[in-house]
């Protein structure tokens, strides 16, 4: 039986296996340039997934910790509640007023002289003097300074100038002037985020 030989008297069966690898070679460059976007995308969503993935684990932690931060929130609030009572801001001064008029009146005075003065501004707070005069005994003064000293926001005496009357009319004994100076705080000035006309 003879042999089929190629073109250069080899077998038929090389030629025939070279061309299956050339055609391999061929067929595997073609899928791969064909197929290489298609691969790198696949990549690219990959990555884009998993980076969606870990947005998601980190939602879900910081929806687990939102009643966490919810309760925080409420305990920071009651905190400067609490704070605006011993440093209140300047829409309440009016109230602050009428309480300290009411305590000379209560004290059994003569009350002489009661002025605010202006606010002198500081970092983030103000400070407000308020000039009082008034008639009346020791005792009466001192329970005044305790009525103040009692009040939940910061009130210092300053300045305190105490007279004897030699005539001691009303049974005052008595003349005392002093700086009740207390402070407000400084409330931040509203800012505008948008242009005018719009909302």
């Amino acid at each position: 039986m003879a042999i089929q030989t190629g073109l250069e008297g080899k077998p038929a069966w090389q030629g025939a296996v070279a061309g299956l690898l050339v055609a391999a070679v061929l067929v595997g460059g073609g899928y791969w340039l064909k197929f290489k976007g298609q691969y790198e995308q696949l990549e690219r969503m990959d990555r884009e997934l998993q980076g969606l993935q870990q947005q998601i684990t980190e939602g879900r932690a910081a929806k687990a910790k939102l009643p966490q931060f919810r309760e925080e929130v409420r305990r920071l609030e009651l905190e400067l509640e609490k704070l605006l009572r011993i440093l209140p801001a300047r829409r309440n001064t009016p109230e602050l007023l009428r309480r300290i008029r009411q305590l000379t009146e209560q004290g059994n005075f003569d009350l002489l002289k009661f002025t605010p003065g202006n606010f002198v501004d500081r970092e983030f707070y103000s400070e407000w003097p308020i000039n009082v005069r008034l008639n009346g005994t020791y005792h009466n003064l001192a329970l005044f300074f305790d009525r103040i000293g009692r009040f939940s926001r910061i009130i210092n005496i300053e300045n305190l100038q105490i007279l004897g009357q030699p005539s001691a009319a009303k049974g005052h004994s008595i003349t005392a002037s002093f700086v009740a100076k207390t402070f407000v705080y400084k409330e931040p000035e509203p800012t505008t985020s948008s242009a005018p006309g719009q909302r």
